[in-house]
């Protein structure tokens, strides 16, 4: 069965690289701005939040071609807050995906403008699905709220005036709760609104997708010390450079894992209400076992 979804898993990495790779394509080339876009958007990785999009909305009942433009827009949302992450004036990385980081490539500038443009075309994503105008309007309502003041963006912010001093568990939540974990939501929660989903089934989703984003947040943590840069395809230990508070310097990695299969476990039973959330319960134990 596991060998089944990773074919599924590639298909769909397949359909949202053809996506990204065709969404600027037509577009006039305004000095290195869509070569720096496009540096970032196309340089690969796990495409995790644009295949829970799809998959959450083949699981309420919906067509994944119907919601390939909402999977996109997230990734594109996704992109931008990675190159803006990777800034002097933020985490200062130089590697992203075993490649340079878009302000070591392109300059800091351009990689500001690429992350803006990345955002604003994001939403241009969603008014191209072929759906119901009133499902176009939730979905921008929910990736809206999902990536700023109240999500994302709120929570780099306390990432930010975080450093340099000791997080306690609950500040630590909530700041995971909404850098990491509102986008993940959100990817789930455009899933069934293309599928037009039930709000049983929406509170169902992001109740499951809520408890992957926390786990994603902890292992991620986790990765940070235990992995190498071969393997993440970006620098290590770079919270404990910055002094940024992690759920390993709270809980340690014994604590930590427990915590992954806590909220693995809590994730797989919220969908208790769908008929057949194979796919779901196999991405949950996925990304709890990962290694980059």
């Amino acid at each position: 069965m596991g060998k089944d979804f990773t074919v599924l898993m590639a298909r769909n990495q397949a359909m949202v690289e053809d996506c990204l790779a065709r969404a600027f394509a037509s577009e006039p080339r305004h000095a290195d701005l869509q070569e720096a876009m496009e540096y970032s958007l196309l340089s690969g990785g796990k495409r995790i939040r644009p295949i829970l999009t799809l998959e959450t909305c083949r699981l309420c009942g919906g067509s994944i071609l119907e919601a390939l433009p909402f999977a996109c827009g997230v990734e594109m949302i996704h992109t931008y807050s990675l190159i803006h992450d990777d800034l002097p004036a933020m985490d200062d990385d130089k590697l992203r995906r075993g490649r340079p980081t878009n302000h070591i490539v392109y300059g800091e500038a351009a990689a500001i403008l690429a992350g803006d443009a990345l955002l604003t075309a994001a939403f241009e994503q969603l008014t191209k699905a072929e759906l119901p105008a009133g499902r176009i309007v939730q979905a921008v309502q929910c990736l809206s709220q999902a990536a700023g003041s109240a999500g994302m963006v709120g929570g780099q912010a306390l990432d930010m005036a975080g450093e340099g001093r000791a997080l306690d568990r609950e500040e630590l939540e909530l700041l995971q709760s909404l850098k990491t974990g509102a986008l993940i939501t959100a990817a789930a929660e455009l899933g069934c609104i293309a599928a037009g989903g039930t709000q049983e089934q929406r509170t169902q989703v992001r109740a499951y997708a809520q408890a992957l984003g926390r786990a994603f947040q902890v292992r991620d943590d986790m990765l940070d010390i235990i992995s190498s840069q071969e393997e993440l395809g970006k620098t290590v230990g770079s919270d404990r450079v910055n002094e940024k508070s992690t759920f390993v310097t709270a809980l340690g990695l014994d604590g930590c894992s427990a915590l992954v299969e806590k909220l693995t476990r809590q994730g797989i039973e919220a969908l208790n209400g769908f008929e057949d959330p194979a796919f779901h319960i196999w991405l949950a134990n996925l990304l709890a076992q990962r290694k980059k």
